[in-house]
């Protein structure tokens, strides 16, 4: 019987094969990573994915920080783009038309140091629908007047939340408060960054009168504002009963001050002010926080007798947030603890009167705490921590600077089912601590032992082998002098999926840990590819060998690298040449993006592994900055001792 005689073959269908409009439609769905990943696939998707940028819904850019150049191709005119976050580190007023788009119903930029007042004046003439406005810069002041404010804040007539973090405290009363009268009736979340108190207090008094004579009506400039959100200069006890007496529906305020000088009693947060907060008892959260960053002070005008004459009309409280009130001791916690029954999330900082009695008797409550946070409390014990734990829906729990927590406290910690995130630094915990930790039943997925000084090679290297290991994403390595490039290659070994790590003045770590890091697979990934910050501030045996590591292809996903500031200026100009979009500090300064989308406020969790960075490669696909002969100047200067 002779072989059948085959047709012939039929050449196999693909996406690029279906009509554009339908593989546009598709596209559109996608995310921009998505997008850019397909469009690298052949020259028709590569069309297609154009297109479909025309379409999104949709666009964060808050990872790296585009010039305009590459970011006005992702930009077309798109009457569907309803929310766009953009870091603006290297943009300026040049591209206000580009960012501020009719259709936006969301706009987030931030690192908005090189515009000035048009950009408020500019958002406020084109954004007519937009519902979510942020405006970050972390440098110089913003250079804006009150007619840019008052253009802004009577155009976006539609605003439920606006976010203003940058530095007001130049403001005077009259230039910061009239422009408010404008403000839309529709806010329901406002957050000021660096502000003065005085000022705050004298524009929440302000009224707007409607109805006609002789029945005028005066109302709040807020009428339904749920969500207050500021830091001042100080937190007095005028500006706390300006809140109370003028915001009827608040149901979240926080509160967060640095004083230049120490406040007097006639100038700060006393009994008498805390008595005044929620008047109506609508709060669900509240937070009262004192820093340190200018002076070292406290609230030395509130001790129990405040915490008491809140708590009567504050049991309605999930969250509490008291940092700074050195005075307040067991009886006051106490009585949060026991008068707050739908308490969640507990943080006291600072609190150097907080004792184990607070915690020894939590189990007879009906809490359920999820997030807990005891941070710089010296009177801790083991024995707090042993009663804390009877709550099993801890998620997260802040132990930084309890100095006299130990390995025992981790021992108890180990028995949490539910633990996401433990913060451990500077506790007296070693090896044995870690023992009991590694055996823990929940998934962690952040781990910070900073300053853990009696922590060996042998116990942090445990980690890398512990029920956890897979989950493991951030980890905080910093100051533990024993740490060597050995931990680290022990880490490399094992493929722990690690997104943030932090090694900070370890002055054992050299070249040796960077090529691990570099050379590190991740479930067959590309070469590091999950790392997305590293931090080697002052580590004491990097060189010039290890930045030849930082060159692509190594590291692809890395967005933020921190190392000394005596590093050789040619390599850091040679690096941020290879890498654009990666942020390098080389100051000390905490690294890190706090605008990044989290899921549960603390961390950033990337559930995507991609073995390219498809966005910066589309970014710069067709960008022929570097002939052969400048990346031969630039392995020379990598080469550079």
């Amino acid at each position: 019987m002779g072989e059948e005689r085959a047709g012939p073959s039929t050449p196999p269908w693909g996406l690029q094969d279906l009509p554009s409009s339908l593989v546009g439609s598709i596209l559109s769905t996608l995310d921009i990573r998505s997008i850019c990943s397909v469009s690298a696939t052949s020259r028709s998707l590569h069309s297609s994915a154009s297109l479909a940028l025309s379409f999104l819904s949709s666009l964060h850019l808050l990872d790296i920080a585009p010039t305009l150049d590459l970011l006005q191709p992702l930009l077309p005119p798109n009457p569907h783009l309803r929310s766009l976050k953009v870091d603006c580190r290297r943009l300026d007023d040049s591209s206000i038309t580009d960012l501020a788009r009719p259709s936006l119903q969301e706009l987030c930029l931030v690192n908005c140091d090189g515009f000035g007042g048009d950009l408020l004046t500019t958002i406020g003439s084109r954004c007519r629908d937009l519902r979510y406005l942020t405006l970050g810069s972390v440098g110089p002041q913003i250079d804006i007047n009150a007619s840019d404010l008052e253009q802004l804040l009577s155009g976006c007539t539609e605003l439920e939340c606006l976010k203003l973090d940058f530095d007001l405290l130049s403001f005077d009363h009259n230039n910061f408060t009239e422009p408010w009268r404008k403000a839309p009736r529709n806010l329901k979340s406002l957050e000021i960054a660096l502000v003065l108190s005085t000022v705050v207090t004298e524009m929440l008094s302000l009224t707007i009168e409607s109805g006609s004579p002789p029945y005028y009506i005066k109302s709040s400039i807020f009428p339904i504002l749920q969500k207050l959100c500021l830091s001042v200069d100080c937190i007095t006890d005028s500006l706390v009963i300006s809140i109370s007496k003028n915001l009827m529906f608040l149901s979240h305020l926080d509160l967060h001050d640095a004083p230049f000088i120490e406040p007097t009693v006639t100038s700060d947060l006393t009994n008498y002010g805390l008595q005044q907060i929620n008047p109506r008892g609508t709060l669900k959260h509240l937070s009262l926080v004192r820093s340190q960053e200018f002076l070292y002070t406290f609230f030395h005008h509130v001790n129990d007798l405040g915490i008491l004459l809140m708590a009567q009309t504050c049991s309605n409280l999930e969250s509490v947030c008291l940092e700074g009130f050195c005075r307040v001791t067991d009886s006051g916690f106490r009585t949060i603890l026991h008068s707050c029954t739908n308490l969640l999330n507990l943080t006291v900082c600072y609190g150097n009167q907080l004792t184990d009695l607070v915690f020894h008797d939590i189990s007879a409550t009906s809490l359920s705490l999820k997030h807990v946070s005891l941070r710089s409390c010296p009177l801790l014990s083991n024995v707090a921590i042993i009663g804390l734990v009877c709550n099993t829906d801890l998620t997260i729990l802040d132990l930084r600077h309890c100095r006299s927590l130990g390995n025992e406290a981790l021992r108890a910690v180990s028995t949490l089912p539910k633990l996401k995130v433990l913060l451990l630094d500077f506790m007296d915990i070693g090896d044995l601590g870690i023992s009991y930790l590694v055996h823990i039943r929940s998934p962690l997925t952040s781990l910070t032992l900073r300053g853990c000084k009696r922590l060996t090679e042998t116990g942090i290297s445990a980690i890398f082998g512990s029920s956890f290991r897979h989950s493991l994403q951030v980890l905080d390595l910093s100051n533990i002098p024993s740490i060597s490039d050995n931990t680290i290659l022990a880490l490399a070994k094992t493929g722990v999926p690690i997104t943030e790590l932090r090694l900070r003045e370890c002055p054992l770590i050299g070249d040796t840990s960077v090529m691990a890091l570099a050379s590190m697979k991740v479930e067959g990934g590309w070469h590091g590819s999950s790392l997305r910050l590293l931090d080697l501030y002052k580590t004491g045996g990097i060189t010039s060998l290890a930045f030849r590591w930082f060159k692509k292809p190594y590291f692809p996903r890395l967005r933020w690298l921190g190392v000394t500031g005596s590093t050789n200026r040619d390599l850091l100009c040679a690096l941020e040449r290879n890498r654009p979009f990666l942020h390098v500090s080389s100051h000390g300064e905490e690294i890190g993006s706090v605008y990044s989308d989290t899921s549960d406020g603390w961390y950033r969790h990337i559930n995507n592994m991609e073995e390219v960075d498809e966005l910066e490669q589309w970014l710069l696909e067709g960008e022929n900055e570097y002939d052969e002969d400048e990346d031969e100047d630039e392995d020379d200067d990598m080469d550079m001792e």
